[in-house]
């Protein structure tokens, strides 16, 4: 059983290694915010604007399934992730700040690493 433990934990820094390089790699799009006199017309002269340089706001994931193999075995002994709503175990990506094109290539960037291993995954993601 530690020989397979210590297989596991190679595999996900590995995979969080690559996910951490692949969502520090991206240059994300900037997300320019305006504020209008008029919050109800758009027409209206512009108050205020912002530029947010990380671009819009979201959160990513990888999803192993089934939630019964072992290596998400590992993933909840080990604390890492939480059981997905459809199924299967959900490895949350934390880092990056709020950026969720950083998000997204680095969740697309673990599951690349594990599926190379035949583990069985795909990246998710929602805007915030």
């Amino acid at each position: 059983m530690a020989a397979n433990d210590a297989k596991w934990e190679r595999l996900y820094e590995e995979a969080r290694e690559a996910g951490i390089k692949a969502g520090n790699a991206i240059n994300p799009t900037p997300m320019h915010i305006v504020e209008h006199e008029n919050m109800l017309d758009d027409n209206s002269p512009i108050k205020q604007s912002w530029t947010i340089s990380e671009g819009a706001c979201g959160f990513a994931w990888v999803v192993v399934k089934p939630g019964t193999c072992s290596f998400a075995r590992w993933l909840r002994t080990n604390d890492i992730g939480h059981k997905h709503y459809y199924g299967g175990w959900a490895i949350w990506v934390g880092d990056h700040g709020q950026s969720i094109m950083r998000k997204e290539a680095h969740a697309n960037a673990m599951a690349e690493v594990l599926r190379e291993y035949d583990i069985r995954c795909y990246s998710d993601s929602r805007m915030d």
